[in-house]
């Protein structure tokens, strides 16, 4: 096999690798392997002899034929050149378990796939047709037949037919790495040539641009289409090529290719208008022209295309590693594994809480502006209100009033406001909790190595809530604890004042007169108010320690201990199922890693023939 074969024949199989795993292009924001490797897009209007060009290079009788649009899907055709004496046989890519050997089921496959995606009508589908021929008669080629150009819709077609067909095939031949075969039939005028226009609005250089000329055996007799082929009329880049095309009389003789291709030298050669232009016609030269442009083509682009294969394996391998690898199957090797999880886990956990992360801040939120704005709106105003004051102290004094000071009634006064600490205090437990909760939550999200596993995903959420209400409720007891410890014992030393305080004003006999009066009882309840602030404060401070130290502390030391206990006790069934992946994910890697390996295949390839001479 020479060079171009097999630069164009690897070319040819990294392209049908890349149909088979779905990466032929699309709307990605990098160009894929498909995208950046060169293939030929034919171009032609309706009738223009597309069909009957594709059939003689492929050696053929394999399309569909008809009036009217025939080709409604774009249909991928990869030529495969074989060693001499192997036998012809053809591949679709939707039954890529089947080989047709008998060409004329290729054609019913074609029509039958077509109109499996766009009925028994005239409408046209984007969803290319992928066909792999296999011979010993062709030359390694990937061309594209698409929807002929047309002009006028006809009836059981849209009115936008003619805008659609001309947007599907620009799509295909606006691409820097598309080859246009431009077809058009000698018996037209060139300047009405559907294909040409179109060739030269995507590239107006002409250097991707071959041109074809059809149907030269029908032109009127003593007309030719030397001004064309010889580039007076319309010049390319590259020379133009002549074809004659069966006769339809040929074709319902069923005249096969082989014999097609004889006449058709036969008629270049004894022609008086193109016998000197004779070894640059025909179908069999246009075949050999368009794989050795492929080939220079090939050779200029590898390496850009070089440069996208190794970028693209880094970026595959990345996520390989980000997927993770396959889990091994013994239980000691799967108890590792969550046991690592749990860590990667706990170690963002930790992170939020100490600040290498966010979230963590939260909880301070709680205690410098959730637990003091709570204080503040306590109801000491109407519980120590003059009214309020004056009913508790009187009560308090049964049928015999107080002699010198209430203390009953401050009591009753003090336990009445310290009970209106709970509440601050439960709900700073209960804030604290749900910022942990919430922690937990992210810093699963945030354990790219748990994204594999959603079973092991919900069983350490749950196990680490479980944990979060332990700790809530020892927080809960213990900050309660302080409220209550502030109403067993009074701090006396602040009552012990009080009396002095009075004394200050230099008549203590007025005092005693003033027992019942309103300057009384609000005196009291200023008293009070005193000492509840001094509480407060007391509060404000030890409240939160209490916090952190029942749930943030333990949070941090022991989140999962409970679960770990647990693990050990697991049998290897309970752990393998543990570690069963979400299945999209597992397929996911399944793609990710027939991808990496067509890649690096192609990368060694490419090296292996790029620069043989």
């Amino acid at each position: 096999m020479t060079t171009m074969e097999s630069l164009i024949g690897l070319v040819n199989r990294i392209q049908r690798a890349c149909t088979v795993l779905g990466d032929h292009g699309g709307n990605n924001a990098l160009p894929t392997l498909w995208e950046a490797l060169p293939s030929v897009a034919v171009v032609g209007g309706q009738s223009s002899g597309k069909s009957s060009v594709l059939e003689s290079i492929v050696g053929r009788d394999f399309l569909p034929r008809g009036s009217g649009i025939v080709t409604r899907r774009p249909l991928v055709l990869q030529l495969h050149k074989t060693d001499d004496g192997q036998p012809e046989y053809a591949e679709f890519l939707h039954l890529s378990k089947r080989r047709f050997t008998d060409f004329a089921m290729v054609r019913k496959e074609i029509q039958d796939e077509t109109d499996r995606m766009t009925g028994r009508t005239k409408q046209i589908s984007p969803v290319p047709i992928h066909l792999s021929i296999y011979s010993p008669n062709v030359v390694n080629l990937t061309l594209i037949d698409l929807p002929g150009l047309t002009k006028v819709a006809v009836e059981g077609q849209p009115e936008s037919i003619v805008q659609d067909i001309e947007n599907m095939v620009r799509s295909y031949v606006e691409k820097p790495n598309s080859i246009i075969l431009a077809i058009s039939p000698a018996n037209q005028d060139i300047a009405t040539s559907d294909a040409i226009k179109l060739a030269r609005e995507v590239d107006p250089s002409g250097e991707r641009t071959f041109g074809v000329l059809t149907k030269l055996d029908l032109m009127d007799k003593g007309t030719n289409a030397l001004d064309v082929l010889e580039g007076r009329s319309y010049r390319l880049q590259h020379p133009w090529v002549g074809i004659v095309n069966r006769s339809q009389a040929d074709i319902n003789k069923n005249v096969d290719m082989i014999a097609a291709r004889r006449k058709e030298r036969e008629y270049f050669a004894s022609s008086p208008d193109y016998g000197h232009l004779a070894n640059k016609m025909g179908s069999e030269y246009l075949a050999k022209l368009l794989s050795k442009h492929l080939e220079s083509v090939i050779r200029a682009k590898i390496p850009s295309i070089t440069s996208l294969i190794n970028k693209t394996i880094d970026e595959l391998e990345s996520e390989m590693d980000h997927l993770g690898r396959p889990i091994a199957l013994d239980a000691g090797a799967q108890l590792y594994t969550i046991l690592e999880l749990c860590r990667a886990f706990d170690r963002i956990f930790k992170e939020h809480l100490d600040g290498g992360r966010p979230g963590g801040d939260r909880i301070y939120g709680v205690f410098d502006n959730q637990l003091p704005a709570a204080l503040r709106k306590l109801p000491f105003d109407r519980h120590l209100s003059m009214q309020n004051v004056r009913k508790i102290v009187s009560e308090a004094d049964g049928y015999q009033p107080h002699l010198i000071a209430p203390e009953q009634g401050y009591r009753r006064l003090i336990e009445g406001s310290l009970n209106y600490f709970r509440g601050p205090a439960e709900a700073s437990v209960d804030a604290v909790h749900f910022v942990l909760k919430e922690l937990v939550r992210k810093s699963i999200g945030e354990t790219q190595e748990l994204k594999r596993f959603p079973t092991l995903q919900a069983e350490i959420a749950a196990a680490a809530n479980e944990a979060l209400e332990r700790f809530r409720d020892d927080s809960r007891k213990t900050s309660l604890r302080l409220v209550d410890m502030e109403s067993s014992y009074l701090t006396v030393d602040f009552f012990r004042k009080l009396p002095q305080e009075v004394e200050k004003g230099g008549n203590p006999a007025a005092a005693t007169v003033d027992r019942y009066t309103e300057g009384h009882f609000r005196r009291i309840g200023s008293n009070v108010s005193s000492y509840i602030g001094m509480v407060s404060d007391t509060l404000k401070n030890s409240i939160p320690k209490a916090v952190v130290y029942c749930q943030v502390r333990e949070a941090k030391r022991s989140l999962l201990d409970h679960f770990y206990a647990q693990i050990g006790k697991k049998e290897a069934k309970q752990l393998s199922q543990l570690l069963d992946e979400d299945p999209a994910l597992m397929e996911r890697r399944l793609q990710c890693a027939k991808r990496l390996e067509l890649y690096k295949s192609a990368r060694d390839e490419i090296d292996s023939v790029a620069w043989i001479r």
